[in-house]
């Protein structure tokens, strides 16, 4: 899990102007955001805060502010320095900030046409939209360049605003459930609405044509779409409105949540929208397209193969169902349509490849069928408490594109992040409940596009035989504890920027991390392989756990400030950042990066970098910064109550003197009920002040007992520790201790090398092939020359040793036969010359000690050979 490295920034603390972006400017808005968390609203997911890049949108009661969160830090840093410089005397002279003093405080405050509070913030992919819902109405503004936040002027901004749909969402009608930017869409420009009542609306929005923010491109009324037999029937919503009759669908089909897989997902996962009901089913609409659609270039081709392949395997093939079959056909029917079209080539956004865009096929028909209730395999039992069972939100990972099977028999090689080639070849749907319990499922079959025959189709009579989809609950666990689960929670889903396998659940006074890295692989791997025992190790796979850890929580004194959904910010100036906030200020959590959890090394730095400074030894686990309770910073409400009574019928009683009568016992009465709200509030924000003093004596505590310890470790590796003998110099004492550390290190690896000889020369291993064959040519060798190995010689008259024996032999007969012959004859009368004989004598010596020289040097080198 992600390392805590800090809490709340000061740049984002009271009184900064970064404080003020997530807190209201008067104490009636205040008041409002306070009755908006006690249950007074309609509860529902809170997702007020939207970035692009480092820039936030921050909706605070019907007005955004608007931020760079990188100026805040630096305007911040700048002060600080200018602070230190004139702190040390050196006056304005040692640091300038003159740039920014006529620029703004770094925020800006955009006024919005909303009549109700801001629920939801959802920018487009592009970043040039920002949906703006309330409870039941959507508007669409254009966001401006990010200059306007330096500008010298302050004041606040008004937008270019829609109204998406002026008569359909309204007040009178469903509330909206989820709005979502179509994956698919061009440019970004496609949103998504769900209501409550199980609607589902496209909007293709285009600022040059305004009647693409009134009607709507498609509507799918699904409540009529779950009933429906054929493509000819109307599934549009209803014109008159909601229809106020009893109905089981009106329970069963209210709408919690939708989500879409994303545009980096395999398959048809782009273009299904997963739905999550109220009551804790789960719907699939695929394909769900817009008008006019741009698909990333590994779409079409992953289609293509799947659809072909298919309708290849069930051509001949008599044991398919015929409802199988007929899937296949209308696959085969849609794609050829797409096929059939001329694409038009697009200029997409910035660092993004051209698009390509194309029109929705208009075969089988432009609304699928709609696939589900699911079947959740394996799902936890229904328990007595209802908020177990009642969904709030969904999060869906598509399944990784198969680059292998895509280009299989291509020579060029398909440009993909390591990230969408990487992962689970199925899809994960997490599921996310009232009361915090998470339900980690897999979706094995694969959902693909599916559609209703038309009523002259011979396979209507087919539809019913389709088979129930369905999930396997892979794991289930609990997010929130027994204390924190009230009626109005509602805990939603924050995607991680770091890996699409991650994420983090925001619940009213908790956010916690939870990563399904640990056995998304390893799943996958045995899945592909299919080795013996594959059985034993999935089963093992399925008890380890997914990570799980807590990394915030905040006490629940009450309900009134829940967090809003946390949003992710991975940049170089922030680092890895989760910024989430409460109607009484932000909440910031910076965390170690993950370069720095794996030990990479960085990339080499230019020349004229300047390097960061060191950061400070953390001697403790940060902790949150300690933050007053709301409380002691709101006014009391005795002037407005004054003032009430004062255009009341009893304001004559202000003025006399205090009589028993039942006017004055209802003053009383309102006073006392007011003084006590106040004096429990003040109590309560006083208690916790008072535990956060002694809290702070015991973390000095411990702070001052840790330096203490580092301290003496300090002492010790110098040297200081010790007070005998004379005084020496700190680096004379390390310059000893490190000699001493090099000779006891030299002494160390010499008797290492000695005991490694020793081992070496007791240890018997087997001989390499080399070795082998050296030792058979020395055996070789010596039968040739020694005598005494003449078992193991080849039998040839030519052997040295054999020569040598024949030489002696010879020699010894010859000898004899001179010795012989002297004896016998006399020796004739032939008087040799002296000279002659001293030169054949010297040339017999001379042959005779080479002969000999060359046989002991032989028998040396033969006898080193053989001890060696």
């Amino acid at each position: 899990m992600p390392k805590v490295t800090g809490y709340t920034p000061a740049w984002l603390s009271k009184p900064e102007p970064g404080f003020d972006l997530f807190t209201a400017t008067s104490e009636d808005e205040k008041h409002a955001l306070s009755l908006n968390g006690k249950g007074t609203s309609k509860p529902g997911p809170r997702r007020t805060i939207a970035h692009r890049g480092t820039e936030v949108f921050i909706a605070v009661g019907k007005e955004i502010r608007w931020a760079d969160l990188v100026y805040l830090k630096e305007t911040w840093e700048d002060k600080q320095q200018a602070q230190k410089g004139q702190a040390r005397g050196k006056g304005k002279e040692s640091f300038q900030t003159e740039s920014r003093d006529g620029n703004a405080q770094g925020y800006r405050t955009i006024k919005t046409p909303v009549a109700d509070d801001i629920r939801q913030l959802v920018i487009s992919p592009t970043g040039n939209y920002l949906a703006i819902l309330t409870t039941h109405t959507v508007h669409i503004a254009l966001l401006p360049e990010s200059s306007h936040l330096t500008a010298p002027d302050t004041g606040p901004m008004r937008l270019k605003t829609y109204t998406l749909g002026p008569t359909t969402h309204v007040t009178s009608q469903s509330g909206i459930a989820s709005a979502l930017w179509h994956p698919l869409g061009v440019n970004g420009t496609c949103l998504v609405t769900v209501t409550e009542e199980a609607v589902v609306r496209i909007w293709e929005l285009s600022t040059t044509d305004r009647w693409s923010f009134d009607r709507p491109t498609l509507t799918i009324d699904l409540k009529k779409l779950a009933d429906g037999t054929s493509l000819d029937q109307d599934f549009g919503a209803s014109v008159s409105g909601i229809n106020k009759a009893f109905s089981p669908d009106s329970f069963e089909m209210e709408v919690a949540s939708a989500c879409f897989a994303g545009k980096g997902s395999g398959g048809w996962s782009p273009m299904t929208l997963w739905i999550a009901m109220r009551e804790g089913d789960v719907y699939a609409l695929c394909p769900l397209l817009p008008e006019k659609w741009s698909p990333p270039p590994t779409l079409i081709p992953s289609l293509t193969v799947s659809i072909v392949a298919k309708n290849a395997a069930m051509e001949d093939d008599f044991d398919i169902p015929e409802s199988h079959k007929l899937l296949a056909q209308q696959q085969l029917a849609w794609f050829s349509d797409l096929d059939n079209q001329d694409p038009v080539h697009i200029e997409s956004s910035m660092g993004e490849p051209p698009g390509t865009v194309y029109t929705r096929p208009a075969k089988p028909g432009k609304v699928p069928r709609l696939q589900g209730p699911f079947e959740l395999d394996l799902a936890p039992e229904e328990s007595d408490n209802e908020l177990n069972d009642l969904l709030t939100d969904i999060f869906v990972v598509g399944e990784k594109i198969d680059a292998e099977q895509l280009m299989y028999g291509e020579e060029e090689e398909l440009e993909m992040d390591d990230a969408e080639q990487e992962g689970l070849s199925a899809g994960i749907i997490c599921l996310l409940t009232s009361s915090g319990r998470l339900s980690i499922c897999l979706d094995l079959e694969g959902v693909e596009a599916q559609w209703l025959p038309t009523s002259k189709s011979r396979y209507s009579r087919f539809v019913q035989d389709i088979e129930i989809p369905s999930l396997l609950t892979f794991q289930v666990m609990e997010t929130s504890r027994s204390s924190e689960i009230w009626e109005g929670s509602w805990p939603v889903f924050s995607p991680d920027v770091e890996s699409r396998y991650s994420f983090y659940i925001t619940n009213t006074t908790s956010i916690t991390f939870v990563s399904l890295v640990p056995w998304v692989f390893r799943l996958e791997t045995e899945m592909n392989e299919g080795n013996e025992g594959t059985d034993f190790r999935i089963e093992l796979i399925a008890k380890q756990s997914s990570i799980r850890e807590r990394v915030f929580t905040q006490k629940m004194h009450d309900t009134s400030a829940p967090l809003t959904a946390s949003n992710l910010i991975s940049d170089p100036d922030l680092g890895y950042f989760l910024l989430s906030a409460t109607s009484h200020g932000p909440l910031a959590l910076s965390f170690e990066s993950p370069e720095a959890e794996m030990g990479l090394v960085r990339r080499e730095r230019s020349p004229t970098y300047d390097s960061e400074p060191d950061k400070p030894l953390i001697l403790c686990e940060p902790r949150p910064v300690y933050q007053p309770p709301h409380a002691l910073a709101m006014s009391s409400g005795l002037t407005k109550l004054r003032e009430k009574l004062g255009h009341s019928k009893y304001k004559r009683l202000l003025n006399e003197e205090v009589r028993m009568s039942p006017a004055t016992l209802t003053v009383f009465t309102d006073v006392h009920k007011l003084l006590s709200e106040e004096t429990h509030r003040l109590g309560s924000a006083a208690a916790e002040l008072f535990r956060r003093c002694q809290r702070l004596q015991v973390d000095l505590q411990t702070q001052i007992r840790r330096a203490n310890e580092v301290a003496s470790r300090v002492d010790a590796i110098t040297g200081n520790d010790t007070d005998d003998g004379p005084a020496v110099s700190a680096n004379e004492r390390l310059e000893e201790r490190i000699q001493a550390a090099q000779d006891r290190q030299k002494q160390l690896a010499a008797r290492i090398e000695k005991m490694r000889k020793q081992v070496t020369k007791g240890t018997n291993r087997e001989l390499t092939d080399k070795e082998k064959v050296w030792v058979e040519e020395i055996h070789n060798l010596a039968s040739k020359v020694l005598k005494e190995h003449e078992g193991d010689a080849v039998e040839d008259d030519n052997v040295p040793w054999r020569r040598y024996e024949e030489v002696e032999h010879i020699k010894e007969e010859l000898l004899d036969q001179v010795s012989a012959e002297a004896q016998m004859a006399p020796s004739p009368n032939i008087k040799v010359p002296s000279e002659v004989r001293r030169v054949k004598m010297a040339k017999i010596k001379d042959l005779l000690d080479r002969e000999s020289a060359l046989v002991e040097a032989t028998k040396n080198r033969l006898e080193r050979l053989s001890m060696s």
